[in-house]
């Protein structure tokens, strides 16, 4: 009887850290089909380079907000509904830029740099969300981890903020995704697990 017991009480300890998990598994997944929205945008034309731009500057707001919330480990309730709250504003944000009257070139040089970005924050964004989700990645080392996505963004936007991304401009970019990238690997194999 008392390992009956024993055991519900660790199953019961254990719920409001699995709930926080899949708080912030949420919260990642969110900024990931965003991102995916924006790359869509990009390859249909309902977005410009210039547009999509303004949006990877809403996108690395959004990520320092998630940053600064996990700096201690936890992101609280207030701080998940301001970051909820600025997704909301985001996605109103990419809905209105696909829907207006301007349109861009998808098959243009910039365009394709663009596309090429945001596909990289895609795929960035997915292995930080997995790695919560695994238990890879701690919520404090996913906080780190979108700090840096947000550099990558504000990156982004300033290279896309004249309309036009240039070659140089996409190899600063990828040097600063490659960094990352390599930062998100060896933290999902540390020792350190959720």
């Amino acid at each position: 009887m008392n390992t009956k017991l024993g055991l519900m009480a660790v199953l019961l300890a254990s719920l409001p850290v699995a709930a926080a998990v899949a708080d912030d598994a949420n919260m990642l997944d969110r900024n990931v089909k965003q991102e995916q929205r924006i790359e869509q945008g990009l390859q249909s034309g309902s977005l410009n380079t210039k547009e999509a731009a303004r949006l990877e500057k809403g996108e690395a707001r959004i990520d320092q907000m998630e940053a600064r919330a996990a700096r201690d480990g936890k992101i609280g309730k207030n701080e998940a509904a301001r970051i909820r709250q600025a997704q909301d504003a985001e996605s109103r944000a990419i809905h209105d830029e696909k829907h207006d009257a301007q349109r861009g070139n998808p098959n243009s040089a910039s365009s394709r740099r663009m596309q090429a970005d945001v596909q990289r924050d895609i795929n960035q964004q997915s292995r930080i969300r997995n790695g919560v989700a695994d238990g890879s990645l701690t919520t404090h080392e996913a906080g780190r981890m979108e700090r840096q996505q947000a550099h990558d963004d504000r990156l982004q936007a300033r290279a896309g903020a004249d309309g036009h991304v240039g070659a140089h401009e996409q190899r600063h970019i990828a040097m600063s995704e490659d960094r990352s990238s390599r930062h998100i690997w060896r933290q999902r194999h540390d020792a350190q697990h959720n």
